[in-house]
């Protein structure tokens, strides 16, 4: 059973126009010279989380060929195309074999802002390097963190990380719905300021975070943990629609202190159990709480909004809310605030029975009345359709009953209490 739909392959949309403006205004001030570690991120630097996708095992993905995360790479270039929440003065990458079964050499790798498809704006390519050095070799199961670069970036603006990687990788740990063009070249193109020579492909590859040194009003990062309504699915390609890019967006516009944002996503993803056979879905959240939430640069609270995956594999409310509880635990353990989102509607969609409207019902219900969460955000009042809460509203509904579409996204955006998320 498919709960989240796939990403088509798209060539990647224009910036904003303000987006392009700040950010080229920016660079072009900035020296176009590699910063050392030294130079570009002292101790006590206001260090924020601007993109962290959930990594995934590298897999075939049957309706998706054009990723090419499962058979690996051999002598090629990936560049991932990456939405920053969170502007500032210096990003350091992190690139990941999580997943991976051997040692991941990478040959050299670079960061920039993008331009136009996989061209950057000129000007902007930067060498990253790891520890003084152009190349680094990561574990199995490893990520490695690059030294920061002196790189002026907006919120709110788009940046191309690329990675080399000269020898045969095996599967690769990937991101791979993304609702986001990306780029894959032979041979070492890292470097390159064009996009010739670069092909495109659905998913993101060899990068699970790009930290950003923010401004002292940016006083943290707030991770979205939840499956393909925090992902992408149903969202419009290049645009950058998903409800925290949304949610994002409110922040940047707020006077005073704020927030970066962190997606957590991952398509089809399940709060208790992993869908065994179908790695591209990732673990459970239960299971990825270190890694993808507490692990993020800058954090200090989590949005958990999923289940909807549990309840279509029928799941009962007990359990589900015994999931909640070790999140809330876990989380509260770690020092951060845990904000509680209720389940969007499904009525009409593939999984609707009246058994899993009974659970949806109840797991709601707990989510608004327990006290156990910080704070509670109600995405299913939100969408819900008038005189009939149980389905999604007609323009929030993507055409599935299940997942929202842009429309949607924004308005569980705007159903989150800026003033609740921000408090100390």
């Amino acid at each position: 059973m498919t709960l989240t739909q796939t990403s088509r392959r798209l060539g990647a949309a224009l910036l904003s126009a303000l987006a392009v403006l700040a950010t080229v205004a920016a660079v072009r001030s900035a020296p176009s010279i590699v910063a050392s570690g030294a130079a570009a991120g002292g101790g006590g630097s206001n260090w924020v989380a601007g993109w962290a996708p959930s990594p995934v095992a590298g897999s075939e993905i049957p309706w998706m060929p054009d990723c090419p995360a499962g058979k690996g790479l051999t002598n090629q270039t990936v560049r991932n195309v990456a939405f920053l929440s969170a502007g500032g003065s210096a990003v350091r990458v992190r690139v990941t074999n999580t997943f991976g079964a051997t040692a991941l050499r990478v040959g050299r790798a670079s960061v920039a802002v993008q331009g136009a498809d996989a061209a950057a704006v000129p000007g902007t390519v930067r060498e990253l390097t790891f520890g003084g050095k152009a190349s680094v070799t990561v574990a199995a199961g490893g990520r490695a963190l690059s030294d920061p670069v002196q790189l002026p970036v907006a919120a709110l603006s788009t940046l191309l990380v690329s990675v080399y990687v000269p020898e045969a990788t095996g599967p690769v740990t990937n991101h791979p719905f993304t609702a986001q063009g990306n780029f894959l070249a032979a041979g070492d193109r890292a470097l390159s300021p064009t996009g010739e020579g670069y092909s495109s492909i659905p998913c993101w590859m060899l990068v699970d975070g790009i930290d950003v040194r923010a401004s002292s009003r940016v006083t943290g990062t707030v991770v979205t943990l939840g499956d393909s309504i925090t992902d992408t699915s149903a969202t419009s390609g290049n645009a950058n629609k998903r409800y925290p890019d949304a949610l994002a967006r409110r922040l940047n516009a707020r006077r005073g202190p704020t927030l970066s944002v962190a997606n957590a996503g991952l398509g089809g993803n399940r709060l208790l159990a992993p869908r065994d056979g179908e790695p591209y879905w990732g673990v459970p959240a239960l299971a990825r709480l270190e890694r993808d939430v507490f692990a993020q640069t800058g954090v200090r609270s989590v949005i958990l909004f999923e289940g909807v995956n549990d309840i279509g594999y029928s799941a009962g409310a007990d359990e589900m809310i015994a999931g909640y509880q070790q999140v809330i635990a876990q989380t509260k353990a770690q020092g951060l605030r845990i904000y509680g989102a209720t389940i969007t509607p499904f009525g009409g969609s593939f999984i609707e029975t009246p058994e899993r409207l009974a659970t949806w019902r109840a797991v709601n219900q707990w989510i608004r009345t327990s006290g156990e969460f910080d704070g509670v955000f109600d995405f299913a009042k939100a969408l819900g359709a008038r005189g009939n809460p149980e389905a999604l509203a007609p323009e929030y509904d993507s055409g599935d009953h299940l997942h929202p579409n842009d429309a949607g996204c924004q308005a569980m955006a705007d159903a989150v209490n800026l003033d609740v998320l921000l408090r100390r």
